[in-house]
């Protein structure tokens, strides 16, 4: 990956840390412990004007693949 880049990478990560303390620990906590296939990931979104949009997914075992494969990459 051009170094330029994965330091933009690091600094938009930095931000988003910044301003979300919880975030990082908590995507920690569910890859280490609740990333298992079979797994059921329940999203919300609510936007200001009170508008409300949810999904849900099963994790599968090729989504596990993907994110190894992610994990590997993010790590280098």
């Amino acid at each position: 990956m051009n170094p330029l880049k994965l330091m933009e990478l690091r600094r938009m990560k930095n931000t988003i840390e910044k301003n979300h303390p919880k975030l990082f620990p908590f995507l920690k906590a569910v890859s280490n412990h609740a990333a298992q296939e079979g797994t059921v990931i329940d999203v919300q979104v609510t936007c200001p004007d009170g508008k409300s949009y949810k999904t849900n997914l099963k994790v599968t075992k090729s989504d596990l693949e993907v994110l190894k494969k992610a994990k590997a990459q993010m790590s280098r």
